[in-house]
């Protein structure tokens, strides 16, 4: 992946979004795929790793928010980095580890349960579902993105809007 300018950052290089970073939050996605063949506890290493990569871009947003509204009342500056927060860990949390991890892992499950139903030999009852799961990675990298983002604007978006409309006193124009 090579750095692009990012769009909601106007311009900007995001280092957890628009750079080879991004990729810490598929980690996940890989142990799920490898889970036939290495030891679940490397499986849920792979969490760990994803899920502070989640934890890293919330923790930069916030820091981002903060610099942002330096000079802002105190309200409107702590809604601001509230928000940044929320909707980065929310929206991590579900479209680079659990929807994907819950995709990969089902995908690699049923493909094994496949198998050993029609008695396949061990060999591709283990190797299948991981080539499976590893190639079913990109395809649903970006269609899994875009329904988490009309999701969240559909509702924690827009509720968590109106909360800091009333938090803040200040109507959206």
């Amino acid at each position: 992946m090579s750095a692009q300018l990012s769009e909601k950052t106007g311009g900007e290089v995001d280092l957890y979004r628009d750079t080879n970073v991004r990729y810490l939050g598929y980690a996940n996605e890989l142990g799920e795929a490898f889970r036939p063949l290495i030891n679940v506890n490397i499986v849920r290493l792979s969490y760990g790793i994803s899920s502070m990569y989640v934890l890293a871009d919330t923790y930069d947003k916030v820091q981002k928010a903060d610099k942002k509204y330096a000079k802002a009342p105190p309200r409107v500056r702590t809604a601001e980095k509230v928000e940044a927060g929320v909707d980065t860990c929310l929206w991590q949390a579900l479209a680079s580890v659990i929807i994907p991890g819950f995709t990969i892992h089902q995908v690699v499950h049923w493909s094994k349960s496949a198998l050993l139903k029609v008695k396949a030999p061990k060999p591709a009852i283990t190797t299948i579902p991981t080539l499976l799961g590893l190639g079913a990675i990109p395809f649903i990298v970006h269609p899994i993105d875009g329904a988490v983002h009309w999701g969240m604007d559909n509702t924690t978006r827009a509720w968590g809007s109106r909360l800091k409309e009333w938090f803040t006193g200040i109507k959206k124009a």
